[in-house]
């Protein structure tokens, strides 16, 4: 609701005892507008802001914002939080933007806002697109920063003004405590001001936004004595005693407002400021708020009573027209009220200049008088007023939330109307990425009650609005929709599918699993039963304490043996089938083909019907079996799809460090380290302890550990509790592998070994063999070695024993060069130049690079330096390009140690093939030997390997990715 105290209609207000905040305003626009060239002029923003109990002035100082903003040139856009819009998701934020969108059409926001325009429309109050998607809450923020960020270049200097920010809706003020610390980056003054003692308990980041941004909140304090006598005497005459103003300074406590008011109230009186006059003036204090100023009010009538008690309960939609609709008032009574009302500054008056339209905005005189009228309406009767007020504010076309926001003022009648002005409004704070908003309205169309046959729907739409906030609230609901007698069978499917999502994301995989399977074997119609299955499956291949694995994949194999992936629910089982078949470690091509079947129609990761889980599965299936080329380009492919639908939570966190995750196994080791920083950054945003977390720290972990910072890992381990917490899904990489790992780093071999072995019997027990996807066995050779040498080369051998069932390069190469590091020096190097030979035909640079300088190592130790420089020098090179910092110093330590150090190693584009390594891909995809090749070249076959070696890397594919990559892009870079 807007206010218009800084303008009184017979008083000029005064800014009195203000100098330090207007000093600290005049410093900020001074900054702001002053020239400025280069980066200067795009970082000269600020924060200002100002804060007091009512009536201290803030907005009479937000009037002078405004006014000063102006005087210098500066865009200024401003809004206020009302006492009775708290709960109007995005009131302030479309308050703030809509000046500058109202002027465009719909073709020209969508030009502007581009792919932006159908996340943040519904918010702003744009026209929202025909998708009904609903993007996540910090989507819609992320939207909002690009838009303000925007206006701030296209408009600057720009000034954007807050008043009463304790009253603002809780979704606005979450975007400005999100976007204030950048406001120092552009070219933009934020100022705002609130009430401390009624910001809600859970705004408190918003209350220390000063702080963050490095300086401090402005306090207001009260007059004094001297300041309330001026007041007295401007309003009241230059004679007025100084016991009269005492007397004034003391019964308002030196409060702005209220010294202003009872001045003007001793003038509508004809008192004059003397002395004698003292109880008079006590008399009329108690009149300027709360129950004199209802008294007040009372005077002017029944009808301005109505009239106010109207505009009091619509709030920012108050207009005279709706005001007297609402109250029962005809045009020229209305009139009459509106002038009365003003006149007794309880209503504002109108902006100067202009006529004044029956629909155009009233405000009462202070927020003060505001809320002193809504709480004067007897109970009963401001009940009834609201449920008029949904009726008038929808004949005026306001919209449905307009309608909601008195809805949920009323008391519930059994009203279908209700009902459906309810669920309409859930739907559009939804599609406005509003959910806690959705799930008000919902939860009050429940109470209404619904029909019997509309009570399910209203159900899953209220457990559907907290799936991504509250899972746990969200199984309560659908568990009672599923209850309900009357329920049509789409629905029920429906319920059910959620209901497994909100299982799953509640960390109840065995339930969610449980509660699909129970509906599939309900199910009578083909198509929903195998959608059943594909999320049993897949609910099922998510747990930590799954206790019959091998009869699931058993079951999954068999149906997915006689599948065509002719439908979603095909692919969907298809997919899962080429993930088991990997964890398993079944030989890579099977794990292939079925990934290649899934992929057939496309696996779109925004379908809300079937979730993201399974395209990742998909994507990560590639990646394992040495195609993380093919991976990459399907993550991208799946972090634009969220990106598009607003999905910026969980769904982008996951994308960004799995993204990671796979530039990291192709040994790209620094934009690895970087997108899974910001995927730990998204999930820290959006929980604690989340699954997005465990996945993004255990990667970190790796990558930083690859990067020889241990120490740093070690921090990162503890600030996250990781090794601690035991999560009860299955996560990759596996959490207690990768602290292990760590715990190996740090030298404490004794407690990775009893790790890695309880790793060992949990994985096994499942069937989960597959060293590429979980390399414990490995480790867990690294760990013995020391106490238990025979035990360390069992160990490796049976990772390299599984490693050649599954076949790929890189986890036959990782598995021997595990090996080779249990096995005497005497044989060791014979193994190295096995692994390097593995890994030089993979796409893992990492694992090469490490493999290379341990082979230098090994042959320098058996005395061959010749040999042993040769293979330091590839490895050195292969860890400079791979990031791989801690081990790219112990290769030069061993080149010098050689006494042979080489030229400068050689660096080369991570991604573009040269010409003659697009041409020997063309022919090695089309089946020439290495031998052939060589002679084509006139080269040695040495070199051909480490062309293909180099191609591999580049391409993020082994040898059998090459016809796809010559095929689908000949002339592209990967």
């Amino acid at each position: 609701m807007g206010y218009t105290a800084d303008q009184p209609p017979r008083h000029k207000r005064l800014l009195l005892e203000r100098e330090t905040e207007m000093a600290a305003l005049e410093a900020l626009l001074a900054e702001l507008s002053a020239p400025a060239q280069g980066a200067a002029a795009s970082g000269t923003g600020g924060l200002l802001v100002f804060a007091g109990p009512a009536g201290l002035g803030k907005t009479t100082l937000l009037g002078e914002v405004r006014r000063r903003a102006a005087a210098r040139g500066c865009t200024v856009l401003s809004a206020r939080g009302g006492e009775q819009e708290q709960g109007v998701a995005f009131q302030v934020v479309r308050h703030l933007v809509q000046p500058l969108l109202a002027t465009g059409t719909e073709q020209e926001h969508r030009e502007a806002l581009g792919s932006w325009y159908d996340i943040v429309a519904p918010a702003v109050g744009l026209v929202a697109g025909a998708t009904g998607g609903s993007p996540d809450p910090q989507g819609v923020r992320d939207g909002l920063d690009w838009i303000v960020t925007r206006f701030a270049m296209q408009r600057a200097p720009l000034v954007v003004v807050l008043d009463d920010a304790h009253w603002a809706d809780a979704e606005s003020l979450a975007w400005l405590t999100g976007f204030a610390p950048r406001v120092t980056e552009l070219p933009m003054l934020l100022v705002v001001a609130y009430r401390p003692d009624e910001l809600p308990r859970d705004a408190l980041a918003f209350g220390r936004l000063a702080e963050r941004h490095g300086s401090r909140t402005l306090d207001l304090a009260p007059l004094t004595p001297g300041a309330v006598s001026r007041i007295v005497r401007d309003t009241l005459g230059e004679d007025a005693d100084e016991a009269f103003c005492r007397e004034t300074w003391a019964v308002t406590g030196g409060n702005p407002f209220e010294a202003v008011e009872l001045a003007a109230r001793v003038a509508d009186r004809g008192l004059k400021p003397q002395a004698v006059h003292l109880p008079e003036l006590r008399e009329l204090a108690s009149a300027v708020k709360g129950g004199g100023l209802i008294e007040r009010l009372e005077r002017l009538g029944t009808s301005a009573v109505r009239f106010a008690w109207s505009v009091a309960v619509l709030g920012a939609d108050a207009s005279r027209s709706r005001a007297a609709g609402l109250g029962g008032l005809g045009e020229a009574e209305s009139a009459e009220a509106v002038a009365a009302l003003r006149e007794a500054r309880i209503l504002a008056q109108p902006p100067r200049g202009g006529l004044e339209a029956a629909d155009s905005r009233l405000e009462f005189f202070h927020p003060l008088v505001s809320t002193a009228v809504y709480r004067a309406i007897p109970a009963a009767f401001r009940v009834a007023m609201h449920g008029q007020a949904a009726a008038v504010v929808t004949q005026s076309g306001l919209g449905v939330t307009a309608a909601a926001r008195h809805l949920l003022e009323t008391h519930p009648e059994s009203d279908p109307w209700v009902v459906q002005q309810l669920s309409d409004a859930a739907r559009e704070y939804l599609r406005a990425g509003a959910p806690d908003a959705a799930r008000r309205c919902l939860a009050r169309a429940l109470r209404e009650p619904p029909a019997m046959e509309d009570r399910a729907q209203v159900l899953f739409e209220l457990g559907c609005s907290a799936l991504l906030t509250e899972p746990a609230i969200t199984v309560n609901h659908l568990r009672a929709a599923l209850d309900e007698p009357v329920l049509a069978p789409e629905l029920r499917d429906a319920i059910v599918y959620r209901l497994a999502q909100a299982l799953g994301h509640s960390d109840r995989m065995a339930e969610a699993a449980r509660t699909v399977a129970e509906a599939a074997r309900r199910a009578t119609d083909l198509r929903t039963r195998l959608h059943l299955q594909a999320e049993q499956f897949m609910w099922e291949a998510f747990r930590a304490d799954e206790q019959d694995s091998t009869a699931r994949s058993r079951k999954l194999a068999r149906l997915a043996d006689h599948l065509t992936a002719r439908g979603t629910a095909e692919r969907y089982i298809l997919g899962l089938r080429a993930w088991d078949a990997m964890v398993r470690g079944e030989p890579a091509a099977t794990a292939l083909h079925f990934a290649e079947e899934a992929l057939g129609g496309g696996l779109p990761w925004t379908d809300g019907q079937w979730g993201f889980e399974v395209p990742v599965l998909v994507a990560l299936t590639f990646m394992y079996c040495d195609q993380p080329g093919r991976a990459e380009d399907l993550f991208h492919q799946g972090i634009v799809e969220c990106q598009n639908k607003g999905w910026r939570g969980a769904h982008l966190s996951f994308g960004h460090t799995l993204l990671g995750y796979i530039r990291f196994r192709r040994g790209r080791l620094d934009s690895a380290e970087t997108m899974v920083r910001e995927g730990l950054r998204i999930a820290d945003r959006v929980g604690h302890q989340v699954p997005a977390q465990y996945f993004a720290v255990g990667i970190l972990i790796e990558i930083l550990l690859a990067r020889g910072r241990t120490e740093e890992a070690r921090i990162l381990a503890v600030s996250y509790h990781y090794g601690d917490i035991v999560p009860s899904a299955v996560v990759y990489p596996d959490a207690q592998t990768v602290h292990s790992e760590l715990l190996l780093a740090l030298g404490r071999h004794r407690e990775a070994e009893q790790q890695l072995t309880a790793v060992g019997e949990r994985l096994d027990a499942r069937g989960m063999r597959n060293p590429a996807w979980c390399p414990w066995p490995l480790h867990l050779a690294a760990a013995k070695e020391a106490t238990d040498p025979e035990g360390a080369a069992q160990a490796a051998e049976e990772g390299v024993r599984r490693a050649r069932r599954f076949g790929t390069q890189s986890a036959v190469g990782q598995a021997l060069h595990a090996l080779a590091a249990v096995t005497p020096l005497p044989g060791r190097a014979d193994v190295l130049a096995e692994a390097v030979a593995h890994l030089e035909r993979s796409p893992s640079g990492y694992d090469l690079a490490r493999a290379l300088v341990d082979h230098g190592v090994t042959l320098r130790r058996t005395g061959l330096p010749q040999q042993a420089a040769e293979q330091l020098h590839r490895g050195l090179e292969s860890a400079v390009q791979c990031g791989a910092d801690a081990l790219a110093a112990r290769a030069r330590e061993e080149l010098n140690a050689t006494g042979l150090w080489p030229l400068q190693p050689r660096t080369a584009d991570a991604d573009s093939l040269t010409v003659q390594e697009r041409t020997v891909a063309e022919w090695a995809a089309g089946g020439w030997s290495n031998a052939r090749i060589a002679q084509a070249l006139g080269a040695s076959d040495a070199v051909v390997r480490r062309l293909l070696s180099d191609i591999y890397l580049k391409a993020g594919c082994d040898h059998a990715g090459l016809p796809r990559l010559v095929a689908e892009s000949p002339g592209a870079s990967r």
